[in-house]
């Protein structure tokens, strides 16, 4: 596919050197080739007014489930229990009522996802074995479909549960092989009800695979703790430091300050990160005691309007902002913390290459009409431009990819 020139002229650049200050950013073959001010533009180039506007790399959406998702069909009545056995059980009877597109579905949500400057996602895709390897084979084909715009990486991930339903295990193998990024986890406690088997298992299977793990703990409390303590003691046992994930880490927000920082002060020196959702209903690893431990973290949306939650919009900025506000961040430097989990501690926790406001980066830009970091999460304005591989893919939120 051609890539024109690009030279953004005018715009003022969030982070590096020029944080705020006007320049121009020149785009050549799909990445950054200079930025600075009164930049030359090359024979033939498309100069785009920036107006002085705010730009942002692209951003990374680090927790969705993209075959989920029900965006764009008929509102879908919830009558789901409380419980997360519900919620999965739900979800079961109602995919084996007819037919959910996973691959159309993830298509639509990844385009609206691109259509709002998300260039970079990491989307767990179900696995069990009623389903079987169908929602991997459907992202699989948004992944290539999207791969001129976006990186979508595919977590292989045993909803149901690994022990549960007996042949999970091969069938995660599988989708690795098939071309899933990373392996997924989920509660060894509360799913599969035997957390030591349970997490050797998943580790094994990494192992063997030379994979890394994203493992959802929706757990709370001590058990919580519990099973983070094990996924840690194999985190060090099997040399992944630096390859594990540990999504929504609800535990974290229970604890007291001392069992809490001990457990962050370990996943620090074994480099494994966190994702968050912030989500307003459970309590939430909090940011800043995290960032303090030396933890990075990252945010997600989690599901997006499925059978399990009828919310959600994929907007990063918006998720920015619920992360501010889930952790009473008012301070602009504080926001701007906020910003940095769906900007690069979100690309450094995915593992995306190539990214940032950088010479030699890949030209993933998203300009809007805001004063500042703080103001764009706050006041989450249309999106004036995104550019996504050094192509223009979206003006005023309107997608221009066919």
């Amino acid at each position: 596919m051609n890539t024109p020139d690009l030279l953004l002229q005018n715009v003022r650049p969030f982070g590096g050197p020029l944080n705020g200050e006007a320049c121009d950013v020149l785009v050549q073959q799909g990445r950054i080739a200079g930025i600075g001010p009164a930049l030359a533009a090359p024979q033939g180039a498309e100069r785009i007014a920036g107006q002085g506007q705010l730009l942002l790399p692209g951003l990374v959406e680090a927790h969705t489930h993209l075959d989920k998702t029900l965006w764009n069909l008929p509102w879908y009545r919830n009558e789901v229990g409380n419980q997360l056995i519900h919620r999965i059980e739900n979800e079961r009877a109602y995919r084996a009522q007819g037919g959910h597109d996973s691959a159309a579905q993830s298509l639509a949500l990844a385009r609206e996802f691109l259509a709002q400057g998300t260039t970079r996602i990491r989307s767990h895709a179900d696995v069990d074995t009623e389903i079987g390897l169908r929602h991997v084979e459907g992202v699989l084909q948004t992944r290539e479909a999207m791969a001129p715009w976006q990186e979508i990486q595919i977590v292989a991930f045993p909803q149901s549960g690994l022990l549960q339903r007996p042949g999970t295990a091969q069938l995660l193998g599988e989708a690795l092989a098939l071309g899933a990024d990373v392996l997924g986890g989920l509660d060894p406690c509360a799913i599969d009800e035997d957390p030591v088997r349970s997490l050797d298992v998943l580790f094994g299977i990494a192992e063997r695979h030379d994979k890394p793990l994203d493992i959802h703990l929706h757990e709370s409390g001590d058990m919580g703790a519990f099973s983070l303590k094990l996924i840690l003691d194999r985190v060090e046992a099997h040399g992944l430091q630096g390859r594990v994930a540990i999504s929504h880490g609800f535990c974290l927000g229970d604890l007291a300050a001392p069992a809490r920082d001990a457990l962050l002060a370990r996943m620090a020196r074994l480099g494994v990160t966190l994702i968050t959702s912030a989500p307003p209903s459970r309590s939430v690893p909090p940011l800043q005691a995290c960032l303090a431990a030396g933890v990075r973290v990252a945010g997600g949306n989690d599901g997006i309007r499925d059978t399990w939650s009828p919310y959600g919009q994929p907007d990063m900025l918006e998720r920015a902002m619920f992360i501010g506000l889930r952790n009473n961040l008012r301070r602009d430097d504080e926001i701007e913390q906020a910003l940095h989990c769906v900007t690069q501690a979100g690309a450094e926790v995915c593992g995306f290459g190539d990214y940032g406001l950088a010479p030699g980066c890949r030209a993933d830009l998203v300009l809007l009409p805001a004063q500042c970091a703080a103001h764009a999460v706050c006041a989450r304005p249309p999106r004036s431009l995104v550019v996504a591989g050094g192509r223009i893919a979206a003006r005023d939120g309107k997608l221009l990819v066919d």
